[in-house]
């Protein structure tokens, strides 16, 4: 049994001073203040007395990181990046794939998916499932996805990823306007994997028709999508404005200005934003030339381009939550939230994202500066790089 003590622990709004959590077979067991109750005798004790304890970071939209790019399909390459993001905090992520030649992106899948399905790797964050960024995007708001590859939303292609994914496929990312896209919506709905809306130039009535249909998220807002115009307030308005839909930010001050990553949190609020990182296999790397699916990334500081356009970024989570407390000025436990509780509800997975008895052991421990101390996933400590 493992014993974890802190100043402070922040879960769904509730705090608790002094807390002790106890956890055995990577499951938490019970969660109290210590001066109800004492640290078991012979417990492996995990003291932080200057910090405190959080859900662990879910990070919804990532391609890559620590030299390795999701679409290489490299199991020793997904275990590496899985150890590199529980350094950062992240326990648990969808391995994001990127716009490809069809059979490439199949073959893709289903490797991601094997490894996915016999993960046995201990001490590192943990592939929840698939999020299928493209094809089935917008000509115009492509942004560096490969125009030749781009394709119509279709059931016979989805039906061929899903088999692929072997039940591992969560999340879709596609542009509601384009033809076959509302019966896609609801195909994959029915299936029980969720819908996003993105890369789109649609208007605000085929955001509707989307929701409509269960369309319930919207991906990187602002990026690859028709401005705002107040007359014609489009996919963006609606993804302001909609109270039905959640929407994620790449809150890293280069894809959105800081002010407006101000505006989007105001708009949506605590419980509709999510911070994703977008993050590519030159995250933790350096200044170079990196992978993103089929094509070339150049990185330099903190941008990642190529043929002069954003390709994903370099953002870790835990710098995301750090961001938000400064461009908006959001306490810590509200910001680590749009990390951790909203995209596990958005997902619809309980086990994950709330710090109770029963669910995994997935635990971040941060400064109050929001800096990553330690993390535990499954209760198992990696160590940090």
């Amino acid at each position: 049994m493992k014993a974890i003590t802190a100043a402070e622990l922040f879960t769904s709004g509730r705090r608790i001073s002094d807390p002790l959590v106890l956890v055995e077979d990577g499951r938490i067991v019970s969660i109290s203040s210590r001066d109800s109750q004492p640290i078991p005798p012979g417990a492996e004790h995990h003291a932080f007395p200057n910090a405190a304890l959080f859900p662990g970071f879910v990070d919804i939209h990532i391609h890559g990181s620590a030299g390795y790019d999701v679409m290489e399909g490299s199991d020793s390459g997904l275990k590496h990046m899985a150890g590199f993001l529980a350094t950062r905090g992240v326990t648990s992520f969808l391995a994001t794939t990127v716009t490809a030649e069809s059979s490439a992106l199949v073959e893709a899948v289903e490797k991601i998916a094997a490894q996915i399905l016999d993960w046995k790797v201990y001490g590192a964050a943990r592939p929840i499932g698939i999020h299928l960024e493209g094809p089935c995007i917008s000509q115009t708001r492509r942004g560096v996805h490969p125009e030749k590859d781009i394709r119509n939303p279709s059931i016979e292609f989805f039906d061929r990823i899903h088999r692929a994914a072997c039940g591992t496929l969560r999340l879709i990312t596609l542009a509601p306007e384009l033809p076959g896209a509302i019966e896609v919506i609801r195909e994959a709905v029915r299936r029980g994997v969720k819908v996003s809306i993105g890369h789109t130039d649609g208007t605000s009535e085929d955001a509707i028709a989307a929701i409509a249909a269960g369309a319930t998220h919207v991906t990187h807002t602002f990026n690859a999508m028709r401005p705002l115009e107040h007359r014609a307030p489009g996919v963006l308005g609606e993804a302001l404005n909609n109270a039905k839909l959640t929407a994620e930010i790449i809150a890293d001050g280069i894809h959105v200005d800081p002010r407006v990553v101000s505006i989007f949190l105001r708009c949506k609020g605590l419980e509709r934003s999510i911070l994703v990182t977008d993050a590519i296999s030159a995250t933790g790397m350096g200044d170079g030339r990196y992978r993103l699916g089929p094509f070339e990334v150049v990185v330099t500081g903190l941008r990642a381009e190529s043929e002069g356009r954003l390709a994903g970024s370099v953002l870790t989570l835990d710098q995301a939550v750090r961001n938000v407390m400064q461009f908006a000025g959001w306490p810590l436990a509200d910001s680590v939230r749009l990390a951790s509780a909203n995209p596990a509800a958005m997902l619809g997975d309980d086990t994950i994202g709330v710090l109770c008895p029963g669910n995994r052991a997935d635990i971040v421990v941060l400064s109050p500066a929001g800096e990553v101390l330690q993390s535990f996933v499954s209760g198992a400590a990696p160590g940090l790089t």
